[in-house]
Protein backbone atom coordinates (compact mmCIF):
# COMPACT_ATOMS: atom_id res chain seq x y z
CA UNK A 1 0.00 0.00 0.00
CA UNK A 2 1.35 3.63 -0.77
CA UNK A 3 2.60 5.97 1.97
CA UNK A 4 2.09 8.96 0.10
CA UNK A 5 -1.11 11.06 0.16
CA UNK A 6 -0.59 12.92 -3.00
CA UNK A 7 -1.33 10.12 -4.82
CA UNK A 8 -4.64 9.54 -3.26
CA UNK A 9 -7.00 11.22 -5.96
CA UNK A 10 -9.46 13.15 -4.63
CA UNK A 11 -11.82 15.96 -5.91
CA UNK A 12 -14.76 17.33 -4.90
CA UNK A 13 -15.50 19.77 -1.42
CA UNK A 14 -13.16 17.89 0.55
CA UNK A 15 -10.29 17.96 -1.57
CA UNK A 16 -8.81 20.90 -0.13
CA UNK A 17 -8.64 18.85 3.30
CA UNK A 18 -6.72 16.19 1.92
CA UNK A 19 -3.24 16.79 3.11
CA UNK A 20 -3.75 18.66 6.45
CA UNK A 21 -5.96 15.58 7.30
CA UNK A 22 -2.98 13.25 6.19
CA UNK A 23 -0.64 15.31 8.58
CA UNK A 24 -2.88 15.61 11.59
CA UNK A 25 -2.98 11.82 11.66
CA UNK A 26 0.37 11.39 11.68
CA UNK A 27 0.51 13.93 14.03
CA UNK A 28 -1.92 11.87 15.98
CA UNK A 29 0.26 8.79 16.12
CA UNK A 30 -0.92 6.69 12.69
CA UNK A 31 0.98 4.89 10.66
CA UNK A 32 1.94 6.21 7.50
CA UNK A 33 0.34 3.21 5.38
CA UNK A 34 -3.21 3.69 7.89
CA UNK A 35 -3.17 7.59 7.27
CA UNK A 36 -3.19 7.00 3.74
CA UNK A 37 -6.45 4.86 3.75
CA UNK A 38 -8.16 7.39 6.04
CA UNK A 39 -7.60 9.53 3.00
CA UNK A 40 -8.97 7.48 0.78
CA UNK A 41 -11.84 6.89 3.10
CA UNK A 42 -11.69 11.00 2.90
CA UNK A 43 -11.42 10.88 -0.72
CA UNK A 44 -14.49 8.60 -1.49
CA UNK A 45 -16.98 10.73 1.05
CA UNK A 46 -15.69 13.84 -1.35
CA UNK A 47 -16.74 12.08 -4.52
CA UNK A 48 -20.19 11.18 -2.31
CA UNK A 49 -20.70 14.76 -1.87
CA UNK A 50 -19.69 15.63 -5.08
CA UNK A 51 -22.10 13.79 -6.98
CA UNK A 52 -25.27 14.33 -3.83
CA UNK A 53 -24.41 18.17 -5.05
CA UNK A 54 -23.44 18.69 -1.65
CA UNK A 55 -21.12 21.53 -0.21
CA UNK A 56 -18.81 20.38 2.73
CA UNK A 57 -20.66 22.46 5.08
CA UNK A 58 -23.64 20.00 4.43
CA UNK A 59 -22.12 17.31 6.32
CA UNK A 60 -23.91 16.26 9.16
CA UNK A 61 -24.44 12.81 10.84
CA UNK A 62 -27.50 11.85 8.41
CA UNK A 63 -25.55 12.52 5.49
CA UNK A 64 -22.39 10.39 7.07
CA UNK A 65 -24.90 7.36 7.34
CA UNK A 66 -26.23 7.84 4.21
CA UNK A 67 -22.73 7.97 3.05
CA UNK A 68 -21.71 4.84 4.46
CA UNK A 69 -25.16 2.88 3.67
CA UNK A 70 -23.96 3.97 -0.46
CA UNK A 71 -20.52 2.56 0.43
CA UNK A 72 -22.63 -0.37 1.94
CA UNK A 73 -24.41 -0.98 -1.34
CA UNK A 74 -21.32 -0.74 -3.86
CA UNK A 75 -19.71 -4.20 -2.19
CA UNK A 76 -17.15 -2.22 -0.05
CA UNK A 77 -16.11 -4.94 2.37
CA UNK A 78 -14.82 -2.40 5.52
CA UNK A 79 -17.38 -0.34 6.16
CA UNK A 80 -16.64 1.63 9.57
CA UNK A 81 -19.34 3.54 12.12
CA UNK A 82 -21.24 6.92 11.29
CA UNK A 83 -19.64 7.70 14.98
CA UNK A 84 -15.71 6.43 13.71
CA UNK A 85 -15.86 8.79 10.85
CA UNK A 86 -17.49 11.51 12.59
CA UNK A 87 -14.39 10.81 15.30
CA UNK A 88 -11.98 10.68 12.05
CA UNK A 89 -13.04 14.31 10.42
CA UNK A 90 -12.85 15.74 14.00
CA UNK A 91 -9.84 15.87 14.03
CA UNK A 92 -10.35 18.70 11.17
CA UNK A 93 -11.49 21.67 12.71
CA UNK A 94 -11.56 23.39 9.83
CA UNK A 95 -14.03 21.22 7.94
CA UNK A 96 -16.82 22.25 10.96
CA UNK A 97 -18.28 19.07 11.02
CA UNK A 98 -18.11 18.52 14.98
CA UNK A 99 -20.43 21.68 14.94
CA UNK A 100 -22.81 20.46 11.96
CA UNK A 101 -23.62 17.15 13.88
CA UNK A 102 -23.77 18.63 17.47
CA UNK A 103 -26.99 20.46 16.45
CA UNK A 104 -29.72 18.86 18.45
CA UNK A 105 -32.44 17.13 16.03
CA UNK A 106 -35.32 16.96 18.64
CA UNK A 107 -37.15 18.35 21.75
CA UNK A 108 -35.44 15.89 24.16
CA UNK A 109 -31.94 16.79 22.32
CA UNK A 110 -32.19 20.15 22.89
CA UNK A 111 -33.25 19.70 26.58
CA UNK A 112 -30.24 18.00 26.96
CA UNK A 113 -27.96 20.09 25.35
CA UNK A 114 -29.04 23.38 27.15
CA UNK A 115 -28.40 20.99 30.26
CA UNK A 116 -24.74 19.77 29.38
CA UNK A 117 -24.06 23.06 28.67
CA UNK A 118 -25.56 24.09 32.49
CA UNK A 119 -23.05 21.32 33.87
CA UNK A 120 -20.41 22.01 31.86
CA UNK A 121 -20.44 25.97 32.55
CA UNK A 122 -22.75 26.51 35.37
CA UNK A 123 -21.93 24.27 37.45
CA UNK A 124 -18.23 23.52 36.67
CA UNK A 125 -18.15 19.81 36.65
CA UNK A 126 -15.99 17.06 35.19
CA UNK A 127 -16.34 15.92 32.10
CA UNK A 128 -16.70 12.64 33.11
CA UNK A 129 -19.51 13.42 35.68
CA UNK A 130 -20.95 15.91 33.14
CA UNK A 131 -21.11 12.45 30.60
CA UNK A 132 -22.83 10.24 33.26
CA UNK A 133 -25.40 13.42 34.61
CA UNK A 134 -26.39 13.46 31.11
CA UNK A 135 -26.78 9.90 30.22
CA UNK A 136 -29.09 9.44 33.33
CA UNK A 137 -31.20 12.73 31.73
CA UNK A 138 -31.67 11.21 28.12
CA UNK A 139 -32.74 8.03 29.82
CA UNK A 140 -35.72 10.11 31.92
CA UNK A 141 -36.42 11.89 29.45
CA UNK A 142 -36.97 8.87 27.08
CA UNK A 143 -39.79 7.89 29.40
CA UNK A 144 -41.58 11.04 29.28
CA UNK A 145 -41.55 11.39 25.26
CA UNK A 146 -44.64 11.33 23.27
CA UNK A 147 -44.97 10.91 19.64
CA UNK A 148 -46.60 14.70 19.53
CA UNK A 149 -43.53 15.67 21.35
CA UNK A 150 -41.59 16.36 24.94
CA UNK A 151 -44.08 18.23 27.17
CA UNK A 152 -42.65 18.37 30.95
CA UNK A 153 -45.38 20.91 32.41
CA UNK A 154 -47.58 18.38 33.55
CA UNK A 155 -44.51 16.47 35.02
CA UNK A 156 -45.66 15.84 38.24
CA UNK A 157 -44.34 14.08 41.77
CA UNK A 158 -45.84 10.65 41.34
CA UNK A 159 -44.26 9.78 37.59
CA UNK A 160 -40.95 10.92 39.29
CA UNK A 161 -41.79 8.68 42.39
CA UNK A 162 -42.50 5.83 39.65
CA UNK A 163 -39.70 6.49 37.86
CA UNK A 164 -37.16 6.08 41.11
CA UNK A 165 -39.03 2.88 42.43
CA UNK A 166 -39.13 1.48 39.07
CA UNK A 167 -35.28 2.24 38.12
CA UNK A 168 -33.90 1.12 41.83
CA UNK A 169 -35.69 -2.50 41.20
CA UNK A 170 -33.88 -2.67 38.16
CA UNK A 171 -30.58 -1.69 39.96
CA UNK A 172 -28.00 -2.35 42.40
CA UNK A 173 -27.29 0.09 45.37
CA UNK A 174 -24.35 1.69 43.38
CA UNK A 175 -26.15 2.62 40.60
CA UNK A 176 -28.90 3.55 41.82
CA UNK A 177 -27.93 6.03 44.20
CA UNK A 178 -25.80 7.54 40.85
CA UNK A 179 -29.00 7.98 39.49
CA UNK A 180 -30.95 9.78 42.07
CA UNK A 181 -28.21 11.90 42.43
CA UNK A 182 -28.43 12.92 38.47
CA UNK A 183 -32.21 12.67 38.65
CA UNK A 184 -32.26 15.27 41.50
CA UNK A 185 -29.88 17.31 39.01
CA UNK A 186 -31.39 17.24 36.29
CA UNK A 187 -35.08 18.01 37.85
CA UNK A 188 -33.35 21.22 39.78
CA UNK A 189 -32.44 22.21 36.26
CA UNK A 190 -35.57 21.40 34.73
CA UNK A 191 -37.39 24.05 37.49
CA UNK A 192 -34.64 26.54 36.90
CA UNK A 193 -35.38 27.07 33.45
CA UNK A 194 -39.11 26.84 33.72
CA UNK A 195 -39.97 23.08 31.75
CA UNK A 196 -41.50 22.47 34.78
CA UNK A 197 -44.45 24.36 36.80
CA UNK A 198 -42.84 23.55 40.18
CA UNK A 199 -39.63 22.32 41.56
CA UNK A 200 -39.79 18.39 41.76
CA UNK A 201 -36.14 17.31 43.09
CA UNK A 202 -37.40 16.49 46.52
CA UNK A 203 -39.94 13.81 45.35
CA UNK A 204 -36.99 11.43 44.62
CA UNK A 205 -36.11 9.76 47.00
CA UNK A 206 -33.34 7.89 48.25
CA UNK A 207 -32.57 4.09 47.62
CA UNK A 208 -33.72 2.16 50.51
CA UNK A 209 -29.94 1.24 51.58
CA UNK A 210 -28.90 3.36 54.78
CA UNK A 211 -26.44 5.54 53.53
CA UNK A 212 -24.00 5.22 56.21
CA UNK A 213 -23.84 1.28 55.38
CA UNK A 214 -21.11 1.78 52.85
CA UNK A 215 -17.81 0.21 53.77
CA UNK A 216 -14.68 0.92 51.84
CA UNK A 217 -12.98 -1.64 50.51
CA UNK A 218 -9.32 -0.81 50.16
CA UNK A 219 -6.38 -3.69 48.88
CA UNK A 220 -3.97 -5.22 50.71
CA UNK A 221 -0.55 -3.97 50.20
CA UNK A 222 0.37 -7.12 49.30
CA UNK A 223 -2.15 -7.27 46.56
CA UNK A 224 -0.98 -3.58 45.74
CA UNK A 225 2.31 -4.86 45.15
CA UNK A 226 1.56 -7.70 43.42
CA UNK A 227 -0.35 -5.25 40.55
CA UNK A 228 2.86 -3.18 40.59
CA UNK A 229 4.98 -5.94 40.02
CA UNK A 230 3.35 -7.81 37.33
CA UNK A 231 3.77 -4.33 35.16
CA UNK A 232 6.98 -5.34 33.19
CA UNK A 233 9.04 -2.36 33.08
CA UNK A 234 11.16 -2.93 29.93
CA UNK A 235 8.16 -2.55 28.11
CA UNK A 236 6.58 1.27 27.43
CA UNK A 237 3.24 -0.43 28.51
CA UNK A 238 4.26 -2.00 31.20
CA UNK A 239 6.43 1.38 32.79
CA UNK A 240 3.22 3.73 31.92
CA UNK A 241 1.16 1.21 33.51
CA UNK A 242 3.60 0.93 36.42
CA UNK A 243 3.35 4.84 36.31
CA UNK A 244 -0.62 5.09 36.97
CA UNK A 245 -0.64 2.23 39.37
CA UNK A 246 1.47 3.96 41.62
CA UNK A 247 -0.56 7.12 41.19
CA UNK A 248 -3.49 5.53 42.29
CA UNK A 249 -2.42 3.82 44.62
CA UNK A 250 0.17 6.36 46.27
CA UNK A 251 -1.97 9.62 45.95
CA UNK A 252 -5.99 7.81 45.74
CA UNK A 253 -6.46 10.09 42.44
CA UNK A 254 -9.79 8.91 40.76
CA UNK A 255 -9.66 7.71 37.20
CA UNK A 256 -10.75 10.95 35.96
CA UNK A 257 -8.11 12.55 37.21
CA UNK A 258 -5.26 10.59 36.27
CA UNK A 259 -6.39 10.91 32.62
CA UNK A 260 -6.48 14.68 32.87
CA UNK A 261 -3.29 14.77 34.63
CA UNK A 262 -0.78 16.98 31.89
CA UNK A 263 3.02 17.72 31.63
CA UNK A 264 2.29 21.05 33.38
CA UNK A 265 0.70 19.74 36.46
CA UNK A 266 4.25 18.36 37.81
CA UNK A 267 6.08 20.94 39.34
CA UNK A 268 9.11 18.97 39.89
CA UNK A 269 11.60 21.57 41.44
CA UNK A 270 9.05 21.73 44.22
CA UNK A 271 8.42 18.71 44.33
CA UNK A 272 4.09 19.01 43.92
CA UNK A 273 1.18 18.12 41.82
CA UNK A 274 -0.97 19.68 40.83
CA UNK A 275 -4.44 18.05 40.50
CA UNK A 276 -8.58 19.38 38.58
CA UNK A 277 -10.78 17.23 40.24
CA UNK A 278 -14.53 18.25 41.15
CA UNK A 279 -16.26 21.48 40.68
CA UNK A 280 -13.05 22.68 38.72
CA UNK A 281 -10.96 22.55 41.44
CA UNK A 282 -7.35 22.67 41.51
CA UNK A 283 -5.50 21.55 44.48
CA UNK A 284 -1.75 20.79 45.19
CA UNK A 285 -0.30 17.68 46.43
CA UNK A 286 3.32 17.23 47.65
CA UNK A 287 4.78 14.66 44.85
CA UNK A 288 6.43 11.49 47.05
CA UNK A 289 9.46 10.10 45.55
CA UNK A 290 8.59 6.86 44.28
CA UNK A 291 5.41 8.67 42.38
CA UNK A 292 7.77 10.84 40.69
CA UNK A 293 10.41 7.91 39.31
CA UNK A 294 7.92 6.15 38.24
CA UNK A 295 6.16 9.33 36.19
CA UNK A 296 9.43 9.89 35.12
CA UNK A 297 10.94 6.14 34.05
CA UNK A 298 7.43 6.69 31.57
CA UNK A 299 8.44 10.03 30.72
CA UNK A 300 12.03 9.31 29.92
CA UNK A 301 11.35 5.97 28.75
CA UNK A 302 9.14 5.99 25.48
CA UNK A 303 6.33 8.20 26.30
CA UNK A 304 5.35 9.11 22.38
CA UNK A 305 6.76 12.51 21.21
CA UNK A 306 3.97 13.96 20.02
CA UNK A 307 1.58 17.52 20.33
CA UNK A 308 -0.84 16.13 22.78
CA UNK A 309 -0.18 17.34 26.60
CA UNK A 310 -1.73 14.24 28.69
CA UNK A 311 1.13 11.94 30.58
CA UNK A 312 -0.68 9.19 29.96
CA UNK A 313 -1.20 8.42 26.40
CA UNK A 314 -2.77 5.52 24.20
CA UNK A 315 0.01 2.96 23.08
CA UNK A 316 -2.33 2.88 19.69
CA UNK A 317 -3.43 5.79 17.13
CA UNK A 318 -4.35 8.07 17.20
CA UNK A 319 -2.23 8.67 20.26
CA UNK A 320 -4.41 11.01 22.34
CA UNK A 321 -5.19 10.90 26.37
CA UNK A 322 -6.50 8.10 27.47
CA UNK A 323 -9.69 8.24 29.47
CA UNK A 324 -10.92 7.20 32.65
CA UNK A 325 -11.88 3.72 31.36
CA UNK A 326 -8.73 3.17 30.01
CA UNK A 327 -7.16 3.59 33.08
CA UNK A 328 -9.81 1.57 35.06
CA UNK A 329 -8.57 -1.16 32.13
CA UNK A 330 -5.17 -0.87 33.28
CA UNK A 331 -6.27 -1.71 37.25
CA UNK A 332 -8.18 -4.91 35.62
CA UNK A 333 -5.58 -6.11 33.37
CA UNK A 334 -3.01 -5.72 36.28
CA UNK A 335 -5.38 -7.79 38.54
CA UNK A 336 -5.74 -10.48 35.72
CA UNK A 337 -1.58 -10.92 35.53
CA UNK A 338 -1.46 -10.84 39.21
CA UNK A 339 -4.10 -13.37 39.35
CA UNK A 340 -5.97 -11.77 41.99
CA UNK A 341 -9.53 -10.97 42.18
CA UNK A 342 -10.83 -8.01 39.69
CA UNK A 343 -11.34 -4.68 41.05
CA UNK A 344 -11.92 -0.83 39.84
CA UNK A 345 -9.31 1.83 40.16
CA UNK A 346 -11.66 3.45 42.93
CA UNK A 347 -10.33 0.30 44.87
CA UNK A 348 -6.84 1.70 44.83
CA UNK A 349 -8.27 5.17 45.98
CA UNK A 350 -9.77 3.44 48.93
CA UNK A 351 -6.39 1.72 49.50
CA UNK A 352 -4.44 4.59 49.63
CA UNK A 353 -6.36 6.19 52.30
CA UNK A 354 -6.70 3.11 54.72
CA UNK A 355 -2.48 2.67 54.06
CA UNK A 356 -2.44 6.46 55.63
CA UNK A 357 -4.81 5.62 58.59
CA UNK A 358 -2.48 2.18 59.17
CA UNK A 359 0.47 5.18 58.99
CA UNK A 360 -0.84 7.20 61.95
CA UNK A 361 -2.67 9.74 59.94
CA UNK A 362 -5.82 11.98 61.09
CA UNK A 363 -9.37 11.83 59.17
CA UNK A 364 -8.59 15.08 58.61
CA UNK A 365 -5.31 14.64 56.75
CA UNK A 366 -6.45 11.96 54.78
CA UNK A 367 -9.74 14.19 53.85
CA UNK A 368 -7.15 16.40 52.48
CA UNK A 369 -4.94 14.07 50.20
CA UNK A 370 -8.34 12.73 48.95
CA UNK A 371 -9.49 16.50 48.23
CA UNK A 372 -13.07 15.21 49.72
CA UNK A 373 -15.27 18.45 51.03
CA UNK A 374 -17.09 17.20 53.54
CA UNK A 375 -16.01 15.49 56.82
CA UNK A 376 -18.27 13.38 56.70
CA UNK A 377 -17.17 11.75 53.32
CA UNK A 378 -14.08 10.97 55.19
CA UNK A 379 -15.23 9.64 58.18
CA UNK A 380 -16.09 6.52 56.46
CA UNK A 381 -12.88 5.47 56.46
CA UNK A 382 -13.16 5.07 60.29
CA UNK A 383 -14.83 2.03 59.89
CA UNK A 384 -12.48 0.55 58.25
CA UNK A 385 -9.38 1.05 60.90
CA UNK A 386 -10.33 -1.43 63.66
CA UNK A 387 -7.08 -0.91 65.07
CA UNK A 388 -8.22 2.90 66.08
CA UNK A 389 -11.27 1.61 66.78
CA UNK A 390 -10.51 -1.25 69.91
CA UNK A 391 -9.87 1.94 71.92
CA UNK A 392 -13.31 2.86 71.80
CA UNK A 393 -14.29 -0.20 72.55
CA UNK A 394 -15.46 -0.97 76.17
CA UNK A 395 -15.34 -4.76 78.48
CA UNK A 396 -17.72 -6.81 78.45
CA UNK A 397 -19.72 -6.41 81.66
CA UNK A 398 -18.99 -8.93 83.95
CA UNK A 399 -22.46 -11.09 85.19
CA UNK A 400 -22.64 -11.54 89.01
CA UNK A 401 -24.81 -14.28 89.30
Amino acid sequence: MTRDPNRVRIHGPLAVHALGFFEELTKRGYPPEGAVRHVQLLAHLSRWLEAEGLASGELTEERVAEFLGARRAEGYAEVPTVRWVITLLSFLPALSVAATIALATGPAEVVLEEYRHYLTHQRGLAPATVRGYVGEAKLFLSHLERPEGLDLSGLGAGEVSAYVVAQCRQRNVGSAKVMVTALRSVLRFLSLEGYTSHPLAGAVSAPSAMGGSFLPRGLSPEVVAALLASCDSTTVVGRRDSAILTVLSRLGLRAGEVAGLELEDFDWRHGELVVSGKMSRRDRLPLPSDVGEAVVAYLTGGRPRVECRAVFLRVHAPLTAMTPSNVTEIVRRACHRAHVPIARAHRLRHSAATAMLRGGASLAEVGQVLRQSRAATTAVYAKVDRVALRTLAQPWPEVHQ
